[in-house]
Order: structure tokens, then sequence, then C-alpha cells
């Protein structure tokens, strides 16, 4: 994974090999209006942490500070990704109406496709009205093993 932090928050947490990712860098810079350079922060040091402590089964709620930025849609669907219980999914269909748009299916997958920051703004969690696993620019593959990782954690 490649992680980014500003002062106020991680900005930043993708999949290397998502093919998605040098929009999301180019979306962090513009965003910022900062350029990415490697070091240490302490956000990316808790980050880190936390990540483990989700994988190894012991995390369910995220602490680390965000600084995420998008257009107030973006945002208000983000809100709502962080909202989803851990071990919980929901539908496309039932964020758009979280978010008070029930009509505005597609946008909120956009939205959730354009997270910046996987895993601690569970996107993963978000299926097709029929349950299927649809939509995880991490990989389908990815997407199930959270979501069975979240599955034996919650039990």
């Amino acid at each position: 994974m490649v992680a980014g932090a500003t002062d106020s928050g991680v900005c930043l947490l993708d999949f290397t090999d998502r093919r998605m990712l040098e929009h999301q860098l180019v979306a962090v810079r513009r965003r910022f209006k900062a350029g990415l350079a490697p070091g240490r922060h302490p956000h990316l040091t808790m980050l880190r942490k936390e990540l483990g402590e989700y994988f190894a089964g012991t995390r369910q709620v995220f602490t680390v500070p965000l600084d995420m930025r998008g257009t107030p849609f973006e945002m208000t669907v983000w809100r709502a990704l962080q909202e989803i219980p851990y071990g919980e999914t929901r539908s496309y269909t039932a964020m758009a109406r979280r978010v008070r748009n029930p009509t505005a299916i597609r946008a909120v997958g956009r939205a959730n496709g354009l997270n910046p920051v996987s895993i601690v703004v569970p996107c993963h969690r978000v299926l097709s009205k029929n349950g299927d696993l649809t939509g995880y620019g991490g990989g389908l593959w990815r997407k199930r093993r959270l979501l069975h990782l979240e599955a034996a954690g919650a039990r």
C-alpha cells in the first residue's frame, strides 16, 4: 500500500497495484496543492499500527486523524461510509438514501470509487442491491478478503 499524510491527518491510503493509483496521486497533489515526497510522519506511524491491528483482527474502529478533501457530495459520501459498522455492509441504494439523495446511486458509486483513504474509510463495505460484490478499485478478490476478515472479527 501507499500512504500519505499532512499535519492534519492521513490523506491517502491506496493499493500499489490499483489501476487508478496514478489518478489518486494526481488528485491528492491537486487537492492539497503540494507534491508528494517519501518520508516519515506521526500520522503514518499511527496508521501503520492501526492497520496491523485491523489485519490481526484486534481493531474494528480506526482513530488515526484524516485529512480528506473532495467535493461537498464526495465528503458527504465518505462520512457516510465511515458510519457503516465493522462487519456490516450497505447497498449503493441504501447509501444514496443515507446521503439524502436517493436517485444518486451512480454518483454514490463514483464517490465511493474516488475514496482516497481505502480501508480506513470502508468503501469495501458497499455492495450491489442484491448483495453481489461490485465496484472495488482494489479488486473484487481484495474486497471479498476484507469482508471475510471483518465477518470473522465481528463474531
